[in-house]
């Protein structure tokens, strides 16, 4: 199986900043893989929350992470501020992709691209549900392109 390639977007409308900490560090004395991908969940909180919604309540679906896909670049540790960005594409039926860059926040290297599916879930009625179309607007998704 080939090397995972994502296709990264010019531009991101979100970016918050996040410090390593001790326990992120694994026996190898870097960052571990299980510790930045708890940083990307903190980075979306921190997105959704600036959309005015919470995870579990965005115009009152929830939502589930249905994919994950990471590349690392390079290495970090304890201590170092590193820039999240996220970009929101393409939108489909259901939900869409949330694309990450994570750079240094000092130096600017390139430390990981990820991506995380969603998909929007109405748990009143236990189903899928279409991308809120508030949630489209604020995050500049187009209604014709699902």
């Amino acid at each position: 199986m080939g090397r995972i390639i994502l296709d990264m977007p010019e531009s991101y409308i979100f970016k918050t900043e996040v410090d390593v900490r001790i326990g992120d560090i694994n026996y190898g004395g870097h960052l571990g893989h299980d510790s930045f991908i708890s940083l990307l969940h903190e980075a979306r909180a921190r997105f959704i929350n600036s959309l005015g919604y919470t995870e579990v309540d965005v115009e009152k679906m929830t939502i589930i992470v249905s994919d994950l896909a990471v590349v690392y670049k390079s290495q970090s540790f304890y201590g170092d501020r590193l820039k999240i960005e996220i970009a929101v594409t393409d939108p489909n039926k259901y939900g869409c992709d949330l694309v990450y860059r994570v750079t240094h926040a000092v130096n600017g290297s390139l430390i990981l691209q990820a991506k995380t599916g969603i998909v929007f879930f109405d748990y009143s009625e236990n189903t899928i549900t279409g991308i809120p179309e508030n949630f489209m607007r604020k995050t500049g998704l187009s209604p014709d392109s699902n």
